[in-house]
């Protein structure tokens, strides 16, 4: 490595540290912070994170980057440059005022959220969501864009994404979509009734912990604990933190949020340790981190195989609920496709449609087509119209995500963009690893995740998603890989012809 290249590693290392301390705040005031601290913790995480910013836009960065950027022809040296560039001219456009002014209204709108969402109550959330609204506008004015606000807000997702390309690709998707619900409503629906009995939650949690110990998450360098939403979060590649929420009537709910979080958890674990504390150590884009999420979650978890060997231990962990559960039943039952309010429960085929709704009230809020108190009722329509459900309740509707609490407009379009990825790895894993099913059917995932740590998780950012999922399958992003595996296991599961 170079002088000009090791001086700008540590410059950048103190800037990702504040990051992450701030991290671990914003984790515990998920898990296990007391009410009474959200206005402190407000004050705390503006502090840290306007400080890294203005440490980051510092004119120094630029200098050092320039210095670089000449004595680094090539990777990862060469896009440690390119991404901390890239991120260095977005930031500079943001002012350090409105860093913190953000950081601070992200925070009291998530307090504000929880106890909305606790007591079915929008009002109490509603001026907190218009403040994040405003500040994304005005983040999105200052960062600039060239058709729509919304654009500067996704590509801090997606980078290089646009608004109309993820518009285009989901109108796509829609087409076949829309069809294969239709005729899956018109069969016999399944039943999924033996999911739903007495499942004590310190028996959910052992179960799903011995379950993502065997794909591989490192409890030495992670842990599990309970949020109101589930979720990830990295400080480093060794503390890769995973979240989930437990109902004791429902079996699937929770094991399948657990494999969920592990498959980002496993991502975060499997980044190159050369790449910590830099712009590099995070995962490329979320649509790639979310496509290792769904592969681990519906193509593994969710599969034949899987269930062929955790079945029994499932039966023996829960007797009175499961003890006469048979294969093919179970399979059937958790892989049940029906309309339903909440998102993070949706199967497989209709999920696309609750991120296709978010995505379009997003947009109408940034664009200010949609107004915040008319959101609910603009809500319940889409529901009504995208899955033929309304909610009875704001707490199972416009309330029960997490992310525009959290400032994060431009992030629901990455659940189907992963999803979509997610498909495309698999088509390439089962060519490389043809005798996949077996070898999962036999609890070994060694292979599986030694061709992820390979070809996704070591790369960090060096590579851009398209780039990534290029080298690994072959292909620009596509929905024919998920449509093709969609009509081929529903298509079998409702015997559709």
């Amino acid at each position: 490595m170079s002088a000009p290249v090791e001086d700008l590693r540590t410059h950048l290392a103190p800037i990702e540290d504040l990051k992450a301390a701030a991290a671990v705040l914003r984790w515990d005031q998920e898990t296990y912070m007391p009410d009474g601290g959200a206005e402190a913790r407000a004050q705390q995480l503006s502090t840290l994170q306007s400080t890294a910013h203005e440490r980051f836009v510092a004119d120094e960065t630029g200098t050092l980057l320039d210095r670089a950027a000449d004595a680094a022809p090539l990777d990862p040296d060469a896009a440690l440059v390119r991404v901390t560039r890239r991120d260095y001219e977005r930031a500079v456009r943001v002012p350090s005022s409105l860093v913190a002014e953000l950081s601070k209204a992200k925070s009291q709108a998530q307090q504000a959220w929880t106890r909305a969402r606790q007591h079915d109550d929008f009002s109490r959330f509603a001026p907190h969501l218009e403040r994040l609204v405003d500040l994304s506008l005005e983040k999105a004015e200052a960062i600039g864009y060239a058709d729509a606000p919304y654009d500067a807000l996704l590509t801090a997702y997606e980078p290089g994404r646009t608004t109309a390309e993820v518009a285009s690709l989901f109108d796509t998707l829609r087409d076949d979509l829309v069809p294969l619900v239709d005729a899956i409503g018109d069969a016999p629906p399944i039943d999924d009734s033996l999911l739903r009995g007495t499942y004590p939650q310190s028996d959910q949690r052992a179960f799903g912990r011995s379950v993502i110990a065997d794909f591989g998450y490192d409890f030495d360098r992670g842990r599990q604990d309970v949020s109101t939403h589930p979720f990830t979060m990295s400080f480093a590649p060794n503390d890769v933190r995973l979240t989930t929420r437990y109902d004791e009537d429902n079996v699937a709910s929770a094991l399948f949020s657990t494999i969920h979080e592990a498959g980002h958890g496993l991502y975060e674990q499997g980044i190159d340790p050369s790449l910590a504390r830099t712009p590099l150590g995070d995962g490329t884009a979320l649509s790639t981190h979310e496509s290792q999420a769904r592969l681990w979650e519906n193509h593994i978890g969710r599969s034949r195989p899987f269930w062929r060997h955790y079945l029994p231990a499932l039966r023996d962990r829960f007797p009175s609920a499961l003890g006469d559960a048979a294969l093919e039943p179970f399979y059937r039952a958790i892989n049940r496709v029906t309309p339903s309010l909440i998102r993070v429960e949706a199967d497989e085929v209709t999920y696309h449609l609750h991120v296709m709704l978010r995505f379009e009230l997003g947009r109408g809020l940034i664009d200010g087509t949609l107004s915040v108190n008319d959101l609910p009722e603009r809500w319940n329509d889409a529901m009504d119209t995208y899955l033929g459900v309304v909610p009875e309740t704001d707490a199972n509707g416009v309330l029960q995500d997490v992310h525009w609490s959290q400032g994060a407009f431009g992030y629901f379009p990455t659940y189907t963009l992963g999803t979509l990825t997610a498909a495309q790895l698999m088509e390439a894993i089962q060519d490389d690893l043809p005798s996949l099913s077996e070898q999962v059917a036999n609890g070994r995932f060694d292979p599986l995740l030694d061709w992820l740590r390979s070809h996704v998780h070591r790369h960090g950012r060096i590579l851009t998603a398209p780039d990534l999922l290029e080298r690994a399958t072959g292909a620009e992003l596509s929905a024919d890989p998920w449509l093709r595996y969609a009509e081929n296991k529903f298509g079998a599961l409702y015997d559709l012809a």
